[in-house]
Parts: C-alpha cells; structure tokens; sequence
C-alpha cells in the first residue's frame, strides 16, 4: 500500500499491572496465545522504560497486535484461547487502555 494508505487493523493495550501481578508469567501467556492463534499477524510488546511519570500515568507495558482486517480482529476476540487469556490477564490489571484502528502507514520498515 503507498503513503498514507489504510489496511491493517492494529489492537494496542496499554496497561498498569497491579502490585504484585506477575508480569514474566502474563507476557509468556501472551507469547503462548499469539502463537497458536493464526489471525493474529504479528505481535510486539514492551516496558516503559524512559517515560516520566506524569506522562506515563503509571502505565508500564504496551502490546501491540496486527491483523488483515477487522474480522480478523473479532473473530480474534471470540476465539477460544483468547477468551480464556483474557481471564487471566483481566485479573492482573489496575488500569488499562485498548485501542483497535486501521492503521496508517506513514513510512513503512525498510
């Protein structure tokens, strides 16, 4: 797709972990899940690192999703697996923010 062309549904999470939550075993069981779930076309998470806190608000990681198309994206909600994380994840979270959008590719990787 050129410059500025929509495609690619992204499904970025933003959260603050609560005290205590243990983050190594939450990320591996977001590793285990993207890879056994095919709709799902690519996956990055990371920790904050250099952000100050009035800006990051206590939020500490972001994971990041890519999908073909939107439904891709909710048969990804629906899907089993995905349900069954989310139980897990939900209950190790203090604040969270999601956001799913077609995304705008600007300057692509080289």
């Amino acid at each position: 797709m050129g410059a500025g062309a929509m495609g690619e549904i992204k499904h970025l999470v933003v959260v603050k972990f609560k005290e205590g939550a243990v983050v190594e075993d939450i990320v591996k069981g977001m590793e285990k899940l993207v890879s056994e779930v095919d709709l799902v076309k690519s996956f990055e998470w990371g920790q904050d690192s250099e952000g100050p806190e009035m800006l990051t608000q206590g939020f500490t990681h972001s994971f990041s999703m890519t999908f073909d198309k939107k439904e891709d994206y909710a048969a990804f909600q629906s899907h089993p697996n995905h349900v069954e994380y989310s139980a897990t994840f939900s209950a190790a979270i203090e604040k969270i923010v999601v956001l799913c959008f077609p995304s705008v590719c600007v300057k692509p990787a080289a």
